[in-house]
């Protein structure tokens, strides 16, 4: 075993045992709070009506996906900064004829007069020299950029990668945005690549990723979905087996917490 996979399992063993830490904290401390996060989602009159475990579950499994997710994309960016200089923002100038140029393009994905390609906004850097400019500090998900290969990353994760239109094109902005502010700030488009990631394919790992409300936006080029992502963000072609593996080796931190908070809430269950 290397030395970054140790040090990537043991980011995923540090970020796995202090989510389930703070999880079971948090929900155990609001057992008794009217106002806590699983007590004021149980009032919905449908589902306590089928019962208190399924009113428990529906509660829980809503707070459970929205946490884990953020501990993801945490344990993610830890990860990242391993092998790669990570920042969260793009700091720059944006010129009129690049908004007007990207907003034109977005139209045309829109309308599906054109199918997305990684070649269409190769023109953007062209439009740098517009004296109309826009000053903008855009933040990010990831700004990853590999020093050793000199390539620049702009990184779009969405955990799940449930997008819908109006997102799909709101992200796609945002992306390009913070392409032309970085373009314009290294003076070349270079080696400079956009990414809409998810950290895992909700059409199950090995098969076609397929959701048209993001590829109506994003060209194949541009995704890094699930093992794609992973393997990118721990800089291994074993990236997401090495995570997926350390992650099932420490998950009963999470379920033991679960039981814990299972026996605050149904303590007859």
């Amino acid at each position: 075993m290397t030395q970054h996979e140790i040090s990537i399992r043991s980011i995923v063993e540090a970020s796995v045992t202090a989510y389930a830490a703070g999880f079971s904290d948090r929900h155990l401390a609001e057992a008794d709070d009217p106002d806590g996060t699983i007590n004021m989602k149980i009032n919905n009159i449908f589902i306590s009506i089928l019962g208190s475990e399924i009113q428990y579950y529906s509660a829980l499994a809503r707070s459970l996906d929205s946490s884990l997710g953020n501990m993801l994309e945490k344990m993610a960016i830890a990860i990242a900064k391993l092998s790669y200089e990570v920042q969260r923002h793009v700091d720059g100038y944006i010129t009129k004829g690049q908004t007007e140029f990207i907003a034109r393009l977005l139209e045309e994905y829109k309308r599906h007069a054109k199918s997305p390609s990684i070649s269409d906004y190769a023109a953007l850097l062209s439009l740098g020299n517009d004296d109309q400019t826009i000053q903008k500090r855009h933040e990010s998900d990831y700004y990853v950029e590999d020093k050793d290969a000199g390539q620049h990353y702009l990184i779009e994760l969405k955990i799940g990668g449930d997008l819908d239109n109006k997102k799909a094109r709101s992200e796609k902005e945002a992306l390009l945005e913070q392409y032309c502010i970085l373009c314009n700030s290294l003076k070349t488009d270079a080696n400079v690549h956009l990414k809409f990631a998810t950290a895992y394919n909700r059409y199950g790992e090995g098969n076609d990723w397929k959701q048209s409300r993001v590829l109506q936006f994003f060209s194949k080029e541009e995704l890094l979905i699930s093992s794609d992502f992973w393997n990118f963000i721990c800089k291994s072609d074993r990236g997401y087996e090495i995570v997926i593996d350390a992650y099932r080796q420490n998950a009963h931190h999470i379920t033991d917490a679960l039981e814990t908070i299972k026996k605050a809430y149904l303590p007859n269950g």
